[in-house]
């Protein structure tokens, strides 16, 4: 089977959470919660440290600061009228993957936020990839609707992976 996800690390500390294997693992659990196809897509993925996202964070939202997790789609997808499910992607032909757009994750900025909200470290980077897994499908959270939709997405999403509500 292709992988969903193509992965970059870049910075080595990523290896200790198995970030490939997870991302895999979290889109093909996206995916099948929203009964999408898992062959004919791709997602790529970056594991970086804060320095580099905070450069990736300026460069393209214009806020010159570390974040957790940024996502850019390769196309829009949200639903027009707020709290509807979005356009769903359709698989690129044999051989040739819709590409969905990238994922950059930063190592310290996850590694904070899991011991400041007392949560195993891939618990977390699990959440934020399927926060990030979900925008490149066309999920967001600026409007109400549109984010009840998106968390309780998430959160069905990470029951089926064995992880609690981490809104509770």
């Amino acid at each position: 089977m292709e992988p969903l996800v193509d992965t970059l690390i870049e910075d080595s500390r990523w290896h200790a959470v198995g970030l490939a294997g997870l991302a895999e693992r979290v889109a093909r659990a996206s995916f099948a919660e929203l009964g999408l196809s898992e062959t004919g897509f791709e997602i790529s993925l970056l594991g970086c440290d804060d320095a580099r996202i905070a450069e990736l964070n300026a460069d393209f939202r214009g806020k010159p600061k570390p974040t957790n997790v940024l996502s850019w789609p390769a196309e829009e997808r949200a639903a027009e009228e707020d709290g509807d499910l979005p356009e769903p992607p359709e698989p690129g032909p044999e051989g040739m993957a819709e590409e969905l757009g990238n994922i950059a994750i930063a190592w310290e900025t996850c590694e904070r936020e899991a011991a400041e909200q007392d949560k195993p470290l891939t618990d977390h980077v699990t959440h934020l990839l399927v926060h990030g897994v979900l925008h490149l499908l066309g999920y967001d959270h600026v409007r109400d609707g549109d984010a009840e939709l998106m968390e309780s997405t998430e959160i069905r999403i990470l029951a089926k992976m064995g992880i609690a509500n981490p809104y509770d």
